[in-house]
């Protein structure tokens, strides 16, 4: 199976449901064919997270409900407020582990998908590629594992919840 390092706090937002696209510069046509349609693992990076990035994410979801990041700012909010509460950002969710896995979907042009809406310009443009994530199983625990760039081979056991 293939794994895909995300840093977080995107990763755990993905498997709470909160973030239901993995935005990439590149797309089915040009990279990776096989996947779309696979189950992958979601793997969680090893670097720490921002509080800067938190602070920012928390404005996008009060303000514009999560569309200027796109996030579901009701499931992403409870998550950001603790880290954000967490001194440094730290001890809330995992860093350098496999969380669980997703189905990876067709993905979709960013312009397309948020068309009329407010988006993150720094983000959001006509080369990035919204990757759609569904059908998210938790692994009970999360695996540590290191990651890479890219997709890589996940060589681990485990076992969804």
């Amino acid at each position: 199976m293939k794994a895909l390092t995300i840093w977080q706090p995107w990763a755990t937002l993905i498997m709470i449901g909160a973030k239901p696209y993995e935005f990439r510069r590149w797309d089915y046509r040009t990279r990776d064919r096989g996947l779309e349609g696979q189950r992958i693992v979601i793997h969680a990076g090893a670097r720490p997270v921002k509080p800067v990035e938190i602070q920012d994410l928390i404005a996008r979801c009060s303000e514009y409900q999560g569309i200027a990041s796109g996030l579901r700012a009701d499931k992403a909010l409870p998550l950001l407020q603790r880290l954000n509460a967490a001194h440094k950002c730290l001890g809330v969710v995992p860093l350098a582990a496999g969380l669980g896995s997703a189905i990876l979907g067709k993905p979709r042009r960013c312009t397309d998908l948020f068309r009329g809406k407010v988006a993150d310009s720094d983000r959001i443009d006509e080369h990035m590629w919204a990757w759609p994530l569904t059908d998210i199983l938790p692994f009970e625990p999360p695996v540590e594992a290191r990651g890479a760039q890219g997709f890589w081979h996940w060589s681990h056991r485990a076992e969804a919840a």
